[in-house]
């Protein structure tokens, strides 16, 4: 059939129209897909998948800054798998490995380099639960909190723990407390005067669930308790999850992060530590840490353990005839030692050994090796801790110790602890915080100077405790914290702290600028991400700073998912800070890899 003219004009026209069609429904279509990415959850879905192809991008880059930089502006950070849910980052046990096991230095902190630091929230236990509250928690606790019944099996005779259905259950029993920990302490009372001034702060090494420390709150004594990492996995887990002061460390090859002069009491029930070995320097340790006239109690081998008769007997002899202790008791298995109230015997000893330092800061204690020499302590410092007021007192008093060697004027110290008075009351009155309830029982203080935080919990009669600490960056007034009659610590905050995960209900921060960018060797999203490690889902956070800060702070929050809002301070207050309050959102990890 031949083609006409008008049929040549209409094939062209044709193909017009089909390519027109096309284009309105390409146009048609793509305004569909906008309709469903802009008011459905698909583009939410597509975006998230986005971020998290991008977040994994961002973590291959292990050898760069690239992932904290990130955060700072905001990246996601992902949760850690679940096997890690109890992780100690510089308490780790396969790190410890490649450590020399002489004098148990694998078993002191050993954090990991820069390229190994983790990059990720710690996940709780797949049923973790919101913990007992204070003063409950002290007898019993969830188990599916810490699930390691390796004690308690261990124990099982003992009475340091029990399992009973969905709780661990503490009856107050001890390896060395066959009558419990209750009349143990109160054969301790015929020799040392518990519930008096003269005893305020305590250290229990190797203090296992920490049955000793319990037994002395009523007498008012506040007590650290310390153990290490070991395999039975959860001493001092079990310990915090009790609302009771402790910290991961042990006495191998460096000091204790205490000051000189801070404890009145030092404990050790069969903590098998060997106090008369390498020159005595374990028991020089406990010497740097007791005040003139403090107490050290040794329950457990070698007293008056068979087999052990000679190395009791060297152990006697360096604590009373070279450390010029005094024996103030024997009880069966226990002994009851007094350190001399001056230098005087020290240096009329025959022979000086050992002897006096020389050069050496007793108060060093960060990083810091045993040493085989007498910290000697000048005689204004054994004046002053001779001469306290009672401990209630104390709180409000400056330390002399602080007086004497800081140049600390009264009119300073007055005007801090005034100041913290009138920031407790806003908290309390205008932020709705709340302290004098049993929402919180273990509190943090990351940069606590000279106190005045926890003193003015103390003198509420707030029924809390506060790990006082005193980063390494700024000046050392950890003492100054001790003779208020608290508790504190040490520390490094570009390092990991000595705890489980999970072990805080508040941290406290004021400033937070001075210990994470002063030598730029970590950034403030490495800082936080710790924070978040240590505290308690559903735990707060207050954090005090400039403006400046706290708009980094709060990128950084969303990244870990705390919820937050910034308040004004406290009238009278100048403008140059804010107060950020946030809480760690109670989340669960997906369990996705093999446990």
């Amino acid at each position: 059939m031949a083609t006409t003219p008008q049929g040549k004009r209409d094939k062209p026209l044709g193909r017009k129209w089909q390519l027109l069609d096309i284009i309105i429904f390409t146009m048609m279509a793509a305004l569909m897909i906008l309709f469903l990415l802009i008011f459905t959850s698909l583009g939410d879905s597509l975006a998230t998948a986005g971020q998290r192809e991008l977040d994994a991008a961002l973590r291959a880059d292990s050898t760069s800054n690239g992932f904290w930089d990130q955060v700072e502006h905001g990246l996601l950070v992902e949760s850690c798998p679940v096997r890690l849910a109890d992780i100690m980052p510089c308490h780790d046990p396969k790190r410890a490995r490649s450590f020399s096991k002489e004098r148990n230095h694998y078993r002191e902190r050993h954090c990991p380099p820069f390229e190994e630091k983790l990059r990720c929230l710690i996940p709780p236990p797949p049923d973790y639960q919101i913990p007992v509250r204070w003063p409950e928690s002290l007898r019993k606790i969830w188990f599916n909190n810490t699930p390691h019944n390796k004690i308690a099996e261990l124990k099982s005779d003992q009475g340091w723990m029990v399992q009973e259905g969905d709780y661990f259950v503490f009856p107050g029993g001890g390896t060395m407390f066959s009558e419990g920990a209750e009349r143990y302490v109160q054969k301790l009372e015929k020799y040392i005067p518990l519930r008096t001034s003269a005893i305020r702060t305590a250290l229990d090494i190797g203090c296992g669930v920490a049955s000793f420390g319990a037994c002395l709150i009523n007498k008012e004594v506040l007590t650290m308790s310390v153990a290490p990492r070991d395999s039975h996995k959860a001493q001092i887990q079990f310990v915090l999850e009790r609302g009771l002061p402790a910290v991961v460390g042990m006495l191998a090859t460096q000091r204790l992060p205490f000051p000189s002069l801070s404890f009145d009491l030092v404990h050790c029930s069969r903590c098998l530590v060997p106090f008369a070995a390498f020159n005595g320097s374990y028991f020089i340790e406990v010497d740097r840490l007791l005040r003139p006239g403090g107490y050290f109690v040794l329950s457990g081998p070698p007293v008056n353990f068979q087999g052990k008769e000679r190395e009791y007997e060297v152990l006697q002899e360096f604590v009373v005839e070279k450390m010029c202790y005094s024996l103030i008791g024997a009880v069966d298995k226990t002994v009851i030692w007094q350190k001399p109230l001056n230098t005087s015997c020290y240096r009329a000893r025959e022979k000086q050994v050992p002897s006096f330092c020389h050069e050496d800061d007793p108060d060093n204690a960060w990083n810091t090796e045993l040493v085989e020499c007498i910290t000697r302590p000048s005689v204004n410092a054994i004046d002053t801790l001779l001469d306290q007021p009672n401990w209630q007192k104390r709180p409000d008093m400056i330390p002399k110790r602080l007086l004497e060697a800081r140049n600390v004027e009264s009119a300073e110290f007055d005007k801090d602890t005034r100041r913290w008075g009138r920031r407790i009351r806003h908290y309390v009155e205008t932020l709705k915080i709340g302290f004098g309830t049993s929402r919180y029982r273990n509190v943090m203080d990351m940069n606590a100077l000279y106190g005045g935080f926890a003193a003015n919990l103390m003198s509420r009669n707030d029924p809390v405790w506060v790990m006082n600490v005193i980063p390494t960056t700024g000046p050392n007034t950890l003492s100054t914290i001790y003779d208020r009659g608290l508790l504190g610590v040490v520390h490094d905050w570009c390092e990991a702290f000595s705890t489980y995960p999970r072990t805080y209900d508040l941290l406290h921060v004021a400033p937070l600028q001075p210990f994470t960018t002063l030598d730029k060797r970590c950034s403030l999203a490495e800082v936080m991400v710790e924070m978040d490690r240590i505290l308690r889902p559903e735990g707060t956070i207050i954090i005090r700073d400039t403006p400046t800060m706290l708009s980094r702070v709060s990128k950084i929050a969303k990244a870990i998912q705390w919820k937050f809002e910034i308040f004004d301070p406290e009238p009278g207050t100048s403008g140059k800070e804010r107060i950020f309050v946030g809480t760690k959102v109670f989340w669960r990890a997906e369990v996705v890899e093999s446990q």
